[in-house]
């Protein structure tokens, strides 16, 4: 297909951005080739790629304005990248655009002990924070899965959060200060380290945009004590929905435990072959539930939770009886990806959240859901606030196969939302969930959230085609509802 009349070619759009560029950053730090820009094709999400036109990889903050300036003044799209990990196709580059790659940005600036305060740049790791802090007897508590290589600047991008955010929040709950840039190069500061800052909340707004916004320098994070003392309790059933009702009666207890992870039992099989955690193997799905805090206190809830989970229907209790055996049982829930990678060529991990009553009702919607598409599903949740990480086992080189998965991943979602949950929990929504959107919000909804957009970047060049999708989109998408039969023809119109 040629390039429209008023756009040149491909091929001729390169060179006028590498032109453009180049007098701005270091030789080393512009990618304009194929094979150079191949590597930053995708992130996590593999089933999506594409190549950007460059790829640009400032030092300096002022390099960063630079290029955003040059690249405004082409109305060149620009997508921010941390280190990749992301799990929705929300770093997937832009055909026309520049890849902003951020991974040299990985300095501590700052850490306070007294404020309990960290300050780091975008590209510093999530556990890397922690370490930094740990001298002071402090660390950051957001911990996701891929915490040893995943940035925090992505972590705002997405409002991560980890296998204690239960007890700990999210990354909204967790940050005091994100500094960076408009997409025309201009700095801007939302949040500030006093307990409240003047003017609109803006920080709510920035934390999980996925891009959208602004490009992320800079973040001031919250810092809390390590602990004296955590230990943590794996419980087994017999059923999946004896599992989620043990996790809503602990919740019902009043009991807030430091973490309350679930996962089904061909997904402790995979961890298992692969972590030797000490798994019950028997079980049609675990809990591990953590307490922490002083001896005196988690000697207390340990035995107020083992009384639950016992009342609960559970029929294996094994508490960690030391600091490795707790490690251990973590290591297995937080290898759960990397082990499904074993048994399969390809997984697509899925992610939204429902109201934790329904945990056993979600299970077993899957299970029906992998007669349905042919595919089998490998499920791990951060039960205690009800995310759901369901991972669907496929290979990516069958174009059915797929076709498949991205049908089961969308059924999972839009399942979730009738359950009354929402499309996403902390992967964001970036391309993968582009249709469920569709689902979730009304078009005068989506139409506010373009609106918001509109007004940090009003030519919408800041990671464009991701999360709003267009009338067009969700058109397109509810026709094909109606074709498979999972709409009737007259609800159409709400697409």
């Amino acid at each position: 297909m040629n390039a429209p009349a008023d756009r040149p070619p491909l091929a001729e759009r390169r060179a006028e951005v590498a032109a453009a560029l180049a007098p701005l950053l270091p030789a080393h730090a512009l990618l304009a080739h194929d094979e150079q820009t191949a590597p930053y094709e995708c992130d996590g999400l593999t089933a999506y790629r594409q190549r950007p036109l460059a790829v640009a990889l400032p030092e300096t903050e002022e390099q960063i304005a630079a290029v955003l300036r040059a690249c405004h003044a082409l109305r060149v799209p620009v997508v921010a990248r941390g280190a990749g990990t992301g799990l929705s196709g929300g770093a997937l580059p832009h055909a026309e655009g520049v890849t902003l790659a951020l991974a040299k940005f990985n300095r501590i600036v700052a850490i306070d002990p007294l404020a309990r305060t960290a300050t780091v740049q975008c590209g510093v790791r999530n556990l890397a924070i922690s370490e930094a802090a740990a001298r002071f007897g402090l660390y950051y508590a957001p911990d996701p899965s891929s915490q040893i290589a995943c940035t925090i600047g992505g972590n705002v991008a997405e409002n991560s959060g980890g296998v204690h955010c239960l007890k700990y929040g999210l990354t909204l709950h967790n940050v005091l200060r994100v500094r960076g840039f408009t997409v025309e190069g201009e700095p801007v500061t939302f949040g500030g380290e006093a307990l409240d800052a003047p003017g609109l909340d803006l920080l709510s707004a920035v934390i999980g945009s996925e891009g959208m916004l602004a490009v992320i320098t800079e973040v001031t994070v919250r810092l809390v004590p390590k602990p004296k003392l955590a230990r943590c309790i794996m419980a087994g059933f017999d059923d999946v929905r004896k599992a989620g009702d043990a996790v809503a009666a602990v919740i019902a207890a009043g009991i807030i435990p430091a973490g309350l992870e679930m996962m089904d039992k061909p997904m402790t099989a995979a961890v298992e072959a692969f972590v030797h955690a000490g798994y019950d193997l028997a079980a049609e799905a675990i809990l591990l539930c953590e307490s922490d805090g002083t001896p005196e206190e988690v000697a207390e809830e340990i035995d107020r939770m083992l009384d639950v989970l016992s009342g609960a229907g559970a029929t294996r209790l094994e508490v960690s009886r030391d600091e490795a055996q707790r490690l251990t049982f973590w290591s297995g829930r937080k290898n759960a990806f990397p082990a499904s990678g074993r048994i399969s060529p390809d997984y697509m991990c899925m992610d939204s959240t429902i109201p934790r009553k329904r945990l056993a009702d979600i299970l077993l919607a899957i299970q029906r859901m992998e007669a349905t598409y042919g595919l089998r599903c490998c499920n791990v949740f951060h039960a205690g606030d009800g995310n759901l990480h369901p991972l669907i086992l496929f290979d990516a080189h069958d174009a059915d196969q797929l076709h498949r998965a991205e049908a089961f991943g969308a059924d999972i979602l839009e399942t979730s939302v009738q359950m009354g949950g929402t499309i996403t929990g902390e992967h964001g929504v970036g391309v993968e969930k582009l249709g469920s959107m569709c689902v979730q919000f009304s078009p005068e909804e989506r139409a506010q959230m373009l609106a918001l957009k509109a007004a940090f970047d009003p030519q919408g060049l800041l990671n464009p085609g991701k999360v709003i999708p267009t009338l067009q989109r969700c058109a397109e998408y509810g026709k094909m509802h109606v074709k498979r039969g999972l709409l009737p023809f007259a609800e159409l119109e709400r697409f």
